[in-house]
């Protein structure tokens, strides 16, 4: 169980932590409009996030005791895809980091903008495919993972705002851009390893 954990918490934070729409608005945030601003963003896109990963994880689960040949199918896809995207980030060409000014943004733009935003739910059900599908008790799996979830992407969208100036100028240098994708790559490819380990 902790090596599961552990892997559910490298999981969360390289999907939270990874540039994306929602951490880029989240820096917008606390760059225009202050940190209070950008912390009701981000509890909106943390909460909204947990919501993805619950909904995901019960239609998911459902189709798994419908159809119990589907799990191994679920879980190869889902580290599958989870390799594709850690090969994705890895070779990432550099580019600009750049904020636009935003109005004064609120918890449920965060939520509005988490719940359409793809990545979203494409990693919440690689991440449940992974961590929930064929556990020992499904359930409390989800429920996990869905708390893991909410804790980390608060973190991992919180630091975006409360360091989103310094962040994003350290990320406008191309070489270390290259490296913080690298690093993201790798770890997003060891927790799919854990997993199968």
């Amino acid at each position: 169980m902790n090596s599961l954990f552990f892997a559910m918490v490298v999981f969360a934070f390289v999907g939270a932590v990874t540039p994306g729409p929602v951490n880029l608005l989240a820096t917008s945030t606390a760059i225009n409009s202050g940190i209070r601003e950008a912390l009701k963003h981000v509890t909106g896109a943390s909460l909204a996030y947990a919501l993805v990963v619950f909904l995901s994880g019960s239609v998911m689960q459902t189709m798994a005791t419908l159809l119990p040949k589907v799990e191994l199918a679920m879980q190869f896809m889902g580290s599958v895809f989870l390799l594709y995207l850690a090969f994705k980030i890895f070779t990432a060409p550099v580019t600009s980091i750049e904020t636009e000014s935003e109005s004064t943004m609120s918890w449920w733009v965060g939520a509005l903008t988490q719940l359409l935003n793809p990545k979203a739910w494409l990693v919440a059900m690689s991440g449940v495919s992974l961590f929930v599908i064929g556990q020992d008790n499904p359930q409390s799996s989800l429920w996990l993972f869905t708390s893991v979830s909410l804790v980390i992407c608060f973190v991992g969208v919180g630091v975006w705002a409360i360091i989103g100036q310094i962040l994003a100028r350290k990320l406008e240098n191309p070489v270390k851009q290259r490296q913080f994708n690298r690093v993201m790559a790798v770890m997003l490819g060891l927790s799919v390893g854990m997993i199968w380990v």
